[in-house]
Formats: structure tokens, sequence, C-alpha cells
């Protein structure tokens, strides 16, 4: 495809010509002001930048495939949290930082297609990715999703001598008391989306009722989700940590097996299938992104087998395209829930703030 400023000048050159037969002299300086404009572009763009999250991991080998396949260089511009880089980016929103946004997520969608933050892009590629990912909107593209799910401490239980919890229900027994910290779902996307899984189960009528339970029987309420698992979480890795019911993720129990120093024949914890809510992060074309034909590469390469692949064991999150082979501890020691529990987006939107600022009412302050 000819780039949009290469046939803009051919058009003025061609009318230029018509002008000169028309008007002699004042065509000529109408030719020579599109002249000069045609000899004044500015170079092709050498670089994309895709503008992330802190939890955006891939490797240099995709990286390197990439770059080799584009003829530009990768550029990440990561900067905290999936809901700290959407504020920067619908602050800079018409000027971004980048041309690709990565990391929204159906709990914070809406706020960006509201918000006219990403031009419309349908991949080529979305044919190969599974139905249950598939985007409503043309203005994002799913790249890969997770659920989150309560996880539990096997040997914590097994040494009480008590059965673990094996639903939500189960959270507000005696038994449980002092036993599970969450994250604030104010400050934390695991925090929200916990709370929206018991939205979709207990309903507008149940589920306020069934935090006030929780916190009659001693949740515990952290900032963020690296504070609750690797600080207050008794089965992670190297954790000081007490209480041995956490909110993670499904693929949580697969990562303590990647990583410890002797892979043990058992994950030391694992995730609780009732309860769980489904994730899917997508990607976007950002408005005025500097390179939007590199964005759109680049989003296109995100749904390549090669980046999809990578995806599992780069960010410990399940690609969208089926058919990619997963690593052996997925397989083994990962939760994929058959039936997570979820809630529209443009629901989501209108009632977020609402059921936060209930929920810390309820539980916080």
């Amino acid at each position: 495809m000819r780039p949009l400023a290469t046939i803009s000048c051919k058009l003025g050159a061609r009318r230029s010509r018509r002008a000169l037969l028309a008007l002699a002299v004042g065509a000529v300086t109408f030719v020579a002001a599109v002249v000069a404009g045609c000899g004044s572009n500015e170079a092709a763009p050498t670089e994309v930048v895709l503008v992330t999250h802190d939890s955006f991991a891939v490797s240099k080998d995709v990286i390197n495939a990439f770059e080799a396949e584009s003829g530009l260089t990768l550029r990440i511009l990561q900067g905290g949290d999936a809901g700290e880089v959407l504020n920067k980016a619908l602050l800079s929103a018409g000027n971004p930082q980048g041309d690709v946004l990565f990391g929204l997520d159906d709990n914070v969608l809406s706020r960006a297609l509201a918000d006219d933050l990403l031009e419309s892009y349908e991949s080529e590629e979305l044919e190969r990715v599974a139905d249950p990912y598939l985007p409503s909107d043309a203005r994002v593209t799913p790249i890969d999703h997770g659920e989150v799910c309560l996880n539990i401490d096997r040997a914590w239980f097994a040494e009480a001598g008590v059965a673990p919890p094996q639903t939500l229900a189960d959270l507000t027994l005696p038994r449980y008391r002092d036993l599970l910290v969450v994250e604030n779902a104010a400050t934390s996307t695991p925090g929200l989306a916990f709370l929206l899984a018991t939205i979709a189960r207990y309903g507008e009528a149940g589920w306020e009722g069934y935090w006030r339970e929780l916190r009659a029987n001693g949740v515990r309420v952290v900032d963020g989700w690296e504070e609750a698992y690797t600080q207050e979480f008794s089965g992670a890795a190297g954790s000081p940590g007490k209480r041995p019911i956490v909110v993670s993720y499904a693929t949580s129990p697969a990562v303590e097996v990647i990583f410890a120093s002797t892979p043990p024949a058992e994950a030391p914890t694992f995730a609780v299938e009732d309860g769980c809510f489904r994730q899917v992060e997508y990607a976007g074309v950002l408005n005025g992104a500097p390179n939007p034909e590199g964005a759109r590469m680049l989003i296109d390469f995100m749904l390549s087998e090669a980046f999809q692949s990578d995806v599992p064991g780069s960010m410990f999150v399940y690609p969208v395209l089926d058919g990619i082979a997963l690593p052996e501890a997925f397989t083994k020691y990962a939760l994929v829930p058959r039936e997570p529990l979820s809630i529209p987006a443009a629901e989501i939107e209108s009632q977020r703030d609402t059921w936060v600022d209930t929920w810390t009412e309820i539980v916080v302050r």
C-alpha cells in the first residue's frame, strides 16, 4: 500500500498541472507550494511504541522476530498497572505517548471506548481467535486471557487437618475465620475482579450481605496483588505470610512449580474453580498514533503463533488462539475454569464506581 503522503503529493501535482493551463501565473505559485510541501515530508517511522503495564513481558527472540519481519524497532513503554496506564493514556488522548495500547481488560475496557481513545482496526488474524474471546468492538483486539480465582495453600490445610474451601459461600464459615486475604477493589485489578465475581454470583440483592459476612469473618484487605500473594499468603515460595487463602490467578499454582528451585511432584497451591472471574486483555491502535501502520503490524504480530506461544511462559496467562501448545506446568497444575463468571463490560462501566464505593464502605472503612 502506498503511503498517504505520497498519494496526496501525486494528487496535488495533477491538480497543479490543470491549474497551470487555466491560470498560468497563479498556478506557478500553487505548484511551488505543493512541491515544497511534498519535499518537506518527514522520514518514515523507524519504531513502533507499545504502551503497556508493568506486568507485560515477552522474550527477546519474539521481539527480534517482530523487528525482522516489520523492519521497525519495538519500544516498550511500561507505566504501572493497567488502571494507571489507562489513566495516563486518557490524559494524553489525541497526542499519545505511543502507537499501541495493551493491557485493557474487561473491567476498564468501556472507559477507553467511551472516551474514543482508540481507532478502529480489525486484524485478519482474528479469524483464528477462539469464540469466547472475540471482541464486540472493532477498536480492540484480544491478545490473552486469565482468570482471577481463589488460591489455596495445600500444606497449611493438611497440617491443620481442615478441609479447604471449595466455594465462595464456604469463605463465610467460622472455620475459615481470619484465613482469607484479598486485594483492594479500588486499587487492584484482581481485587476488582473478585468483587465483580461476587456480584455476578450473588446479584445486586446479595453481594453486599456476602461482603458483610466476609468482613465479620476476618477478611484482610491489602492494596495490591504483590502484597497479598508474596507477603500475606502462606503458600507462596519464600512468603512470611500466615493466611492460606488468597485472591490470585488460575495459573498461579503452575508458576509456583515453574520457579521452584526443585520442581515438586505436586504444586504447593491450587486454584478453586468456583468463583473464578475471566479477564481478557486487549490491544488497540491509539488515536493520533505517530506510526499507525506500524501499530497495526504489531497487533497482527501479537496474534501470530510466535507471540501467542510466548504468552504463557512470559506473562503466565493463556493465549487466545486455538491450538497453541502450553507449558507442561500449565497442563498439569494450572486451572482452566469451565464456566468462569463474567459481567458485560457496559454494565461494569455504568456501575463500577458505585459498586467500589459501596464495597469500600462495607469492608475498608
